[in-house]
C-alpha cells in the first residue's frame, strides 16, 4: 500500500513540475507506439532472459550452459513497466520534458493523473513499485543504487552488499517480476486502447 505521505509528496512534486514546464499538457498524443513499442520489446527480452536461464535445453542449443541472466528479467520486467507508464502519459496528452530524473517525474506523473483520480486501478501501481523494490532486492545494494539512479534518479548510496540468494529464490523474483510486467503492460494497454476509439 503506498502510504498517504508518500502521494502527497509525489502530488506536489508535480505540481512544481507542471509549474516549471517539465510535465505539460498537449492537444495531440505523440510518441504513444514509440513507448508500446519499448514495453513490448523489454517484455521479450525478460521472456527470452527467463526463458533461457530456466530451460537447460536452451541453453546447451545455443552454447549457453549454465546461463542466468534473471537478474536481467526483474530489470527488463520493469523497463517494460516504465515505458507503459510513458505511452499512457504520451497518449493523455502528458509531455514530460526532463534532462535529470525521468524515471521519477514519469513515477509522480502516473501517481497524479491516474492514481490519485483513481483512473488507473491501485493494485497496477503497486506492481510498480514493487518491481523497483525486487530489483534492489535482487541486485544488491551497489547494483540497486544505479539501477534506482537510472529508473528513480534517487539519492545515491554508496557501499557494498551482498546477498547470497538461492537460484530458486532468484528465480521466483524473476518469474513474478515477469507476470507483474505483463499485466501492467495488459491493463495500462486496455486504457489506452479505449482511449483510441
Amino acid at each position: 500500500m503506498i502510504d498517504e505521505k508518500k502521494l502527497k509528496e509525489a502530488e506536489s512534486r508535480v505540481k512544481q513540475f507542471i509549474s516549471g514546464g517539465i510535465i505539460k499538457s498537449k492537444e495531440k498524443p505523440e510518441h504513444v507506439d514509440f513507448f508500446i513499442k519499448n514495453a513490448d520489446d523489454s517484455i521479450d527480452s525478460a521472456k527470452a532472459l527467463f526463458e533461457l536461464s530456466t530451460n537447460p535445453q536452451k541453453q546447451e542449443s545455443l552454447g549457453f550452459t549454465s546461463f542466468n541472466g534473471l537478474l536481467w528479467v526483474v530489470n527488463a520486467s520493469y523497463y517494460s513497466m516504465f515505458y507503459m507508464a510513458r505511452a499512457l502519459l504520451e497518449n493523455s496528452g502528458i509531455k514530460i520534458k526532463a534532462d535529470l530524473s525521468i524515471h521519477a517525474v514519469t513515477f509522480d506523473a502516473v501517481i497524479y493523473y491516474f492514481y490519485l483520480t483513481g483512473k488507473l486501478q491501485k493494485e497496477f501501481l503497486e506492481d510498480f513499485i514493487e518491481a523497483k523494490e525486487d530489483a534492489a532486492e535482487l541486485l544488491g545494494k551497489q547494483k540497486a543504487d544505479e539501477l534506482m539512479e537510472d529508473y528513480f534518479f534517487e539519492k545515491k548510496k554508496r557501499g557494498t552488499f551482498i546477498y547470497d540468494m538461492g537460484t530458486v529464490l532468484v528465480q521466483s523474483k524473476a518469474k513474478t517480476s515477469l507476470e507483474r510486467a505483463q499485466r501492467f503492460r495488459r491493463e495500462l494497454k486496455k486504457i489506452i486502447d479505449k482511449s483510441r476509439k
